[in-house]
């Protein structure tokens, strides 16, 4: 083995959020455990391209005895990324459709109180795994695109966030990002999607999927009104703020 530049990840630093993992482009890094990690050293050029995109610092180039670096691994690599669908997308459950509102339910609150609500959800599947690209649903659709602890941390979610919305739910954490990456360029691209809100929660590992969304876009090269919402863990809404998006990005 030789000796040559590889990047390093310092695990302390690193907080999950993937976007080193979207911007290696020969797939080197994957979220494994909550964590960026170098799959293999075949796979790593050693340029760095994913350190700028890292806001915790967390990588770094070192020289160390490595295995040579080989294009012909990367690309089996990257086509075998691309053929990866996930199995859970033959469940019969998760078939698309439209859900007519659901009658009213009593819910109690202080004592005596009791108020009617009503589920805001109208399409189903919604986790963004299982969300077929071209679904009908999504034609038209205003698009809310959620973290998966948001709805659990914001107690008035249907009414604040969902209420006339198209809802796909994820983990920027847990989950592939470049999959998600390229689910979300899919459906982006091959609907004529009106608008789309991000909700996700204020720890930084959140921010991932805000960034998935703009790389999404960035490859489409649509022109969609984005806004994004951050929430917090007391349950509050910290701030809204609308990006201009712009078909050439």
């Amino acid at each position: 083995m030789a000796v040559r530049n590889v990047v390093e990840i310092d695990e302390e630093k690193c907080d999950g959020c993937g976007q080193c993992a979207s911007a290696c482009a020969e797939g080197a890094i994957e979220i494994v455990d909550g964590k960026a990690r170098l799959v293999s050293d075949v796979y790593c050029d050693g340029l760095g391209a994913c350190i700028g995109e890292c806001p915790q610092d967390a990588i770094t180039v070192e020289q160390r005895e490595a295995a040579d670096f080989s294009e012909r691994a990367v690309k089996k690599r990257l086509s075998s990324m691309e053929s990866e669908t996930p199995a859970l997308t033959a469940c019969p459950g998760s078939s698309p459709r439209t859900i007519e509102r659901c009658e009213l339910v009593d819910m109690k609150g202080e004592p005596g109180e009791v108020s009617k609500v009503r589920s805001q959800l109208g399409n189903w599947p919604v986790q963004l795994k299982l969300v077929p690209v071209e679904a009908p649903y999504l034609q038209g659709a205003d698009l809310l695109i959620a973290a998966d602890c948001v709805p659990f941390a914001f107690a008035d979610f249907h009414r604040k966030f969902l209420r006339d919305k198209v809802l796909m739910i994820g983990c920027p954490k847990l989950d592939s990002a470049e999959f998600y990456r390229k689910k979300l360029a899919e459906i982006f691209a091959r609907n004529d999607i009106k608008s789309i809100e991000v909700a996700y929660m204020e720890v930084p590992c959140c921010f991932g999927l805000v960034h998935l969304v703009h790389e999404s876009l960035k490859e489409t090269r649509k022109d969609i009104p984005l806004s994004l919402t951050k929430v917090g863990i007391k349950g509050d809404v910290i701030e809204t703020v609308v990006v201009e998006t712009g078909g050439d990005q």
